[in-house]
């Protein structure tokens, strides 16, 4: 039996990415440009903003501006050239765009002001249309980029690091509400609340982004559906990632490496449903996998490699399939706290499945049963973690797989694979 024979899922990201470019290309491209640098008639950000028509190009060549609160409500492309700083001096939003078809590149934006009753930005777009976002680079940033009630825009190979020390006085990296048919792709952010933050963006990407160092989480996703997000790592983050109260969301190819804390998980799932993870790595992370009512997802060809728990699925969790994962050295490889299993796991490879194979199938003889007594114990007495390994832990433990009670008779995959399945994506 061929342990790859559900085929790799399709990878819609890379036309969409394309036909965003065709349909929201700036159209300032060819058009007039202004000169702003310190010795140019054209010294200050905002004043050329006010000069130019709709459609023109700024180009902002190298030099320090201490300038705040630019506002641009009319079509124009902000083009930074050599080492180009746009400085808010701490003092509050930086850039703000009102114009579909704008674009911001090559720029950098330093020292956005801190403030407990607005969320100010680096760069915030409002109301707009196939806008570019692409090539900045942020630093000391409360907010970096915010989106809001913006359709088609692209936020692109930006480079975004802020100084956040605690929640309550730090904003998002990147930062989009009420959105449509977003592309977050390419950018590295650390150093804030949450890394990436989606909420209501539907139809979107958030595709080979590095998201780490972040307090909370790496991505923070809610009440979003239909979207994608692929190919991004996720790395020593507070709390990891978090996807919430959204439907059909696919994750595929990601990376969830070393998020590491007594709250912290891979990803959290949470009443979600209807979904797609395949192809994704978890790494060293407290709990690879934490889902609390998550139903009708479809978890296949994973990695779940040294994490403390691989797999925690709340008993509210339904209609689940798991298939085709590797469990290798982890700590406990799935735990529950119910005693029924309304989940399917079968055709996945178990790190501690201890059966053979005598007729040469790839598959076990015998069925095994991934949760164990004491990672139950120590999910409600962590003390408990004292006897990990101990002949009394391992007797009872075996004494719960021959007479289940406190663990679902049910949960138990009926197909172990000998060796870890393939995950080529080819």
């Amino acid at each position: 039996m061929k342990d790859n024979a559900i085929p790799p899922p399709r990878r819609p990201g890379k036309i969409l990415a394309v036909a965003w470019l065709i349909l929201f290309l700036p159209a300032c491209v060819l058009a007039t440009r202004h000169t702003v640098c310190t010795a140019c008639p054209l010294s200050g950000i905002q004043k050329a903003v006010e000069t130019a028509a709709a459609g023109d190009t700024i180009i902002i060549r190298e030099g320090v501006y201490k300038e705040r609160g630019i506002t641009v409500k009319k079509r124009l492309c902000l083009i930074g050239e050599g080492e180009a700083v746009i400085d808010g001096q701490g003092q509050g939003e930086i850039l703000s765009v009102f114009a579909p078809g704008s674009e911001v590149r090559g720029l950098a934006f330093r020292n956005v002001g801190v403030s407990y009753t607005e969320d100010p930005a680096a760069i915030r777009l409002v109301r707009c249309e196939g806008c570019l976002v692409a090539d900045n680079v942020l630093e000391n940033t409360f907010f970096g980029i915010y989106l809001q009630q913006s359709e088609g825009c692209t936020v692109r190979g930006n480079r975004i690091v802020g100084r956040a020390k605690e929640e309550a006085s730090s904003g998002n990296a990147i930062h989009i509400w009420k959105g449509e048919r977003i592309l977050v792709e390419g950018n590295y952010v650390s150093g804030h609340r949450d890394g990436i933050y989606f909420e209501f963006v539907d139809d979107s990407e958030i595709r080979g982004n590095t998201s780490e160092g972040n307090l909370r989480y790496g991505l923070h996703f809610m009440f979003s559906n239909r979207d994608v997000y692929e190919d991004n790592t996720f790395r020593d983050n507070g709390a990891g990632v978090a996807v919430m109260f959204s439907r059909q969301i696919r994750m595929l190819g990601n990376t969830f490496d070393h998020n590491w804390g007594g709250a912290s998980y891979g990803i959290l799932l949470k009443e979600i449903s209807d979904g797609e993870m395949a192809y994704n790595t978890f790494r060293e992370n407290t709990r690879g996998i934490y889902a609390e009512g998550a139903n009708r997802l479809h978890i296949h060809h994973n990695e779940f490699v040294e994490n403390g728990w691989a797999l925690d699925v709340k008993g509210n969790c339904l209609d689940n399939r798991f298939e085709y994962n590797n469990f290798i050295a982890n700590t406990f490889e799935l735990t529950t706290n119910s005693r029924h299993n309304l989940n399917t796991y079968s055709n996945n490879y178990w790190g501690n499945y201890r059966g053979a194979d005598l007729d040469r199938d790839g598959i076990g003889d015998v069925p095994y049963r991934p949760a164990s007594l004491h990672a139950l114990i120590i999910g409600k007495v962590p003390a408990a973690s004292i006897l990990l390994h101990s002949f009394f832990m391992e007797a009872l433990d075996y004494a719960e797989r021959i007479f289940p009670s406190l663990i679902p008779e049910q949960l138990v995959d009926e197909k172990p694979l000998m060796k870890p399945a393939r995950h080529d994506t080819d």
